[in-house]
């Protein structure tokens, strides 16, 4: 697999300075015995920004390796595939 250019991935990083904050903040309500109603949904939208966060990755990955010299090769390509369906 391919290493990856880190100032391509600023968004992807802050995206999961995001969902860090939001599991603080699902820490302190259920500290807090806050309704358990508000704890699910703001647990799905952690993996929600999760989620987007692994899809935005793997496509910067992509990107990267169709802009290599000589495109992607088949390791790298089924590589992405593979981790592609693994957030599915």
């Amino acid at each position: 697999m391919m290493e990856l250019n880190p100032q391509e991935l600023g968004a992807v990083a802050n995206r999961l300075r995001r969902a860090q904050g939001q599991i603080g903040g699902i820490l302190r309500m259920i500290e807090q015995g806050r309704d358990c109603k508000d704890i699910v949904t703001q647990l799905a939208a952690v993996n929600h920004a999760l989620d987007r966060a692994g899809f935005a990755l793997i496509a910067t990955s992509l990107k990267q390796c169709l802009a290599e010299p000589g495109g992607a090769n088949s390791a790298d390509a089924q590589g992405l595939e593979k981790l592609f369906l693994s957030l599915a």
